[in-house]
């Protein structure tokens, strides 16, 4: 765990006894227990501590014009510019249209991209959209209610306006958990908002923030804690976390009592019994 960056030895010794820590579903509360990384899962307060320091977790802010693919037939722009630089072959999670930028997960962690892509698993995504035309509250509850599209109905889980409308555009934020073939595109335009611009912001428990386009970061400890998480609750067919993951607390030395304070004799008075 000390390795792992999760705490300090001695912290980790009291996470261990506190019975904050868990190795594939079960707490371990003996010191000196010995895993394999490669194989065994270990969890503090539920949060997935990342042991294979061979798997990269990059965020890329995803330009248009480039398709999401390392090596493009056609000979457009690719993301080997993006992934060139590490020595690990890393891979995109997922895929964003060419026309459409933001969040991109880059990785070699085949299971993990596997699980977060699949359908199946249904993880969030949420886009910023700019549309022709000015939203109204009526357009919205239609898109969480549902629209009909050639390959069937869909909805979305939260919709919301962004901003006042300027000059007849307006700006709209949804979030689904779908991943069919330009969905969003496709669900704007069948209630009469075709998209102008369309960025990811949000992946997962993954959010884009400020990162400038066309740029790459790592993901922090806290964020590979919440996206291994996320993975591990997927295939085990849990619900999502409602909060983000957090960092482990560290563990207060317990405060001791005070002991009993002794009565103080009282000195003699005049007149008591000798």
């Amino acid at each position: 765990m000390a390795a792992a960056g999760v705490a300090s030895r001695r912290v980790s010794e009291q996470l261990i006894t506190a019975g904050r820590v868990t190795v594939n579903g079960v707490p371990v509360t003996e010191l000196g227990a010995r895993i394999e990384p490669s194989v065994d899962e270990l969890a503090v307060d539920g949060v997935v501590v990342q042991l294979d320091a061979t798997k990269r977790y990059i965020m890329l802010n995803k330009p248009t014009g480039v398709v999401s693919t390392m090596s493009d037939e056609n000979g457009r722009p690719d993301l080997r510019q993006f992934t060139q630089r590490f020595e690990e072959r890393l891979y995109n999670v997922g895929r964003l249209d060419a026309e459409t930028s933001g969040l991109l997960l880059l990785t070699n962690d085949g299971e993990l991209a596997n699980v977060l892509a699949h359908p199946r698993f249904g993880v969030e995504k949420t886009y910023i959209a700019t549309v022709r035309g000015i939203v109204t509250p009526a357009t919205l509850r239609r898109l969480l209610e549902g629209v009909e599209l050639d390959d069937g109905p869909i909805a979305a889980d939260r919709a919301r306006l962004v901003g006042e409308p300027q000059r007849g555009r307006s700006m709209v934020e949804l979030t689904l958990h779908s991943g069919r073939n330009r969905i969003v595109r496709r669900m704007l335009a069948e209630v009469g908002h075709p998209v102008l611009e369309l960025v990811r912001r949000r992946f997962g428990p993954l959010t884009l923030g400020t990162l400038p386009v066309g740029r790459t970061r790592e993901l922090t400890k806290v964020e590979r804690g919440a996206l291994l998480t996320l993975a591990r609750d997927a295939r085990e067919g849990r619900e999502p976390a409602a909060a983000p993951a957090k960092a482990p607390r560290p563990v207060k030395p317990r405060a001791r009592k005070p002991s009993p304070r002794k009565p103080s004799p009282r000195k003699p008075r005049p007149g008591d019994a000798s």
